[in-house]
């Protein structure tokens, strides 16, 4: 997999350091950048190669690299029992995703995840988006704080959520409890559909609550990355609340 731009890569050396294989570099690109990078791969022992603008641009077409790629592992998932096994004061908010295809929109919820904070991911194996390269480019390096669980099948994972003290919370488009009124249980796990599909129809009964947000204006829904994004913020805002 790989990783270009100056803040993905930088995150990535910050944060995660040892999943690095190889940094290339742009000769002919942004001087100061380079040192900057070459200063904390050489803290890090990451290898860096310098390459010249012609063998840097048969490595990437991507205009968009600002001289610098990055080769990283492939992407290591959570296992879910690391994440329910933590003490209580330290334990994550869960978000599911169900029938979520598109990685720009999981590159856009990890980010967010990443910004609220103590919030993992759970992703199905089947039928869903993985996290590959263009995933990892729209979140900004939000991957690195955020733990992704990828199970078989997210109903036998919800019974072990619920073994633990979760509840299970559906996040609808209509007819669900407004979530800037609603008080949250905690421990937490929201289910977020895709735009237009939802979730998936055998998940609903396994859900404790909906909820849904009071959107006033038009008629036009929200995709599940800006969905996602405010609910975690009101997840977050709740934590502070009744400090949880």
């Amino acid at each position: 997999m790989y990783l270009s731009g100056k803040n993905q890569v930088i995150e990535r050396i910050n944060a995660q350091p040892e999943t690095i294989e190889k940094i290339y570099l742009n000769k002919g690109k942004h001087f100061s950048l380079l040192n900057i990078i070459l200063a904390m791969a050489k803290k890090n022992d990451v290898e860096c190669v310098l390459l010249s603008p012609k063998e840097f641009s048969r490595l990437s077409s991507n205009i968009h690299t600002q001289g610098v790629i990055a080769e990283v592992k492939d992407f290591s998932y959570t296992k879910l029992e690391e994440v329910l096994n933590l003490a209580e004061q330290k334990k994550y908010a869960l978000i599911a995703l169900s029938n979520l295809t598109d990685p720009q929109n999981l590159g856009s919820i990890l980010r967010s995840c990443a910004c609220f904070g103590r919030i993992a991911l759970i992703i199905p194996k089947h039928r869903s988006v993985v996290v590959n390269s263009t995933v990892l480019k729209v979140a900004c390096g939000g991957e690195n704080y955020v733990p992704v669980i990828q199970v078989t099948n997210l109903i036998p994972a919800f019974s072990e959520i619920k073994e633990c003290g979760y509840w299970i919370g559906g996040c609808v488009a209509n007819e669900g409890n407004d979530i800037t009124q609603f008080k949250l249980p905690w421990p937490l796990c929201l289910v977020i559909g895709a735009e237009g599909r939802g979730i998936r129809k055998g998940i609903i009964r396994h859900l404790d609550f909906n909820l849904t947000l009071p959107m006033p204006g038009k008629g036009i829904s929200l995709n599940a990355a800006v969905a996602c994004a405010i609910f975690c913020y009101e997840i977050m805002r709740q934590r502070k609340v009744y400090k949880k």
